[in-house]
């Protein structure tokens, strides 16, 4: 099973680095046909509220397990 968590994280970064190359690919298409300062301020808005949220869900997921009693120390 220890293979697992590696295949998952491989494929999460694929499809969520796909998702997101697609995503700024059609934002920077609008942008050609019209203002693209106000396509670079969305994008980085956006960039910026993704990674507050990832880092709640890190914290959040890391305070349940403790809650739960799960042994999170590194090696």
């Amino acid at each position: 099973m220890d293979w697992f968590p590696v295949v998952f994280a491989t494929f999460k970064v694929l499809v969520l680095g796909t998702g997101m190359y697609f995503a700024i690919k059609w934002h920077d298409d609008q942008g050609e046909k019209g203002e693209r300062g106000a396509v670079l301020r969305a994008g980085g808005k956006m960039a910026a509220v993704f990674v507050l949220l990832l880092f709640g869900l890190v914290l959040f997921t890391f305070a349940l397990g403790r809650m739960l009693g799960l042994d999170l120390s590194f090696p």
